[in-house]
């Protein structure tokens, strides 16, 4: 039904600014009753972080800030839902507008300044799960006006990880001033430490991931994955938005709005970088995909990149929730093409070619 009605809305929703459309779309899932999705092919349950994920498509964090229709996306279809990001004190974020669609190049350009209802409002909502099905994590930050951002990101797991499958450290979005320097090595290096210690003092088996910015170096990957070794983490997500504007965009005036970009545009360089960290890591540390994600070919090619898992969110504002159940069907097809009965066969073995033409 959802599928099959969203032609019909999309034009409205596009009539609308984006945010404006985005929050009538959580406000309308949150009415949906409880369902069930469909059983999902076999062949595509990934098993990591001790958990059985009954399909690699999950949606990545901005979505659902709030933690406020987890559930209902899962009933999408999708197998796993990563909430947030979330900061310790509630905050309104940047000023609005902050998020526009970049319609031609199938792409978003977002601002939002880790907006969010603040760690009280999410554990409780997150608590309130307890018992479900479904596999949920939850992307954390710090605040922008904090004077200890280590101690909040230390905060934000205490109070989550015991309600959570994994939690994304979330040290590279481009919209909070000074975030980002904390992908620095000696910053880094702290900070996943007192992550890790937060996690386990807390007594969860949540898994530990660190989210990178598709515009880091390479000198600068090969400290973060040093570092993300020595602490044992469990996987990386890349990538987040790129600040960067290429020369290939047709909204050239929307181009020049301040924030992450996201969509089509970013599949190449952050799979290129997804692949240069898998050359770099293997298959010690697990990677989630993110970045352009619009077709089961672009999400098959994430997994030959070296993704165990893959995120979206940008394509479903084109795209709708019927993207999710199509991604599926052609990563069967796949498959079943190449005669496989698993994904893992497939995890990074084009890394080497997609690091230099992704």
């Amino acid at each position: 039904m959802i599928d099959a009605l969203f032609p019909l809305a999309r034009p409205l929703l596009h009539g609308l600014d984006a945010e404006t459309a985005h929050d009538l779309t959580i406000r309308g899932l949150s009415l949906l009753p409880p369902r069930r999705p469909p059983a999902d092919d076999a062949a595509l349950a990934v098993e990591l972080f001790g958990r059985r994920f009954p399909n690699p498509v999950g949606l990545a964090a901005g979505f659902d800030k709030g933690a406020r229709v987890a559930d209902a996306l899962l009933g999408l279809g999708f197998g796993f839902v990563e909430v947030g990001g979330v900061v310790p004190r509630p905050q309104p974020g940047n000023p609005r507008p902050r998020v526009f669609r970049l319609s031609r190049d199938r792409a978003v350009i977002n601002r939002f300044g880790l907006n969010s209802e603040g760690l009280d409002v999410v554990a409780d909502r997150l608590k309130a799960r307890a018992g479900r099905d479904g596999i949920v994590g939850v992307n954390i930050g710090a605040n922008k006006e904090s004077g200890d951002r280590l101690a909040d990101y230390v905060a934000c797991t205490a109070r989550l990880a015991p309600h959570v499958a994994f939690i994304t450290v979330n040290v590279s979005s481009p919209n909070t001033p000074g975030l980002r320097d904390l992908q620095g090595e000696a910053f880094l290096d702290d900070l996943l430490a007192r992550v890790v210690a937060a996690r386990d003092a807390s007594g969860s088996s949540a898994a530990v991931l660190l989210k990178i910015a598709p515009d880091l170096a390479l000198e600068g990957l090969d400290a973060m994955t040093a570092t993300a070794l020595r602490r044992g983490i469990q996987g990386l997500v890349v990538s987040n938005t790129t600040i960067a504007r290429p020369a290939t965009l047709t909204e050239s005036v929307l181009a020049k709005e301040t924030g992450g970009l996201s969509g089509r545009p970013l599949f190449g360089p952050a799979t290129r970088l997804l692949a240069q960290t898998y050359l770099r890591v293997g298959d010690r540390i697990p990677l989630i995909g993110v970045g352009g994600i619009d077709s089961a070919e672009a999400a098959w090619t994430k997994i030959r990149a070296g993704a165990r898992l893959v995120q979206l969110y940008s394509a479903l504002v084109y795209e709708g929730p019927g993207l999710v159940g199509t991604i599926k069907r052609g990563l069967s097809q796949r498959l079943r093409a190449e005669g496989l009965t698993r994904l893992a066969p497939v995890v990074g073995r084009d890394a080497a070619e997609l690091a230099r033409t992704a």
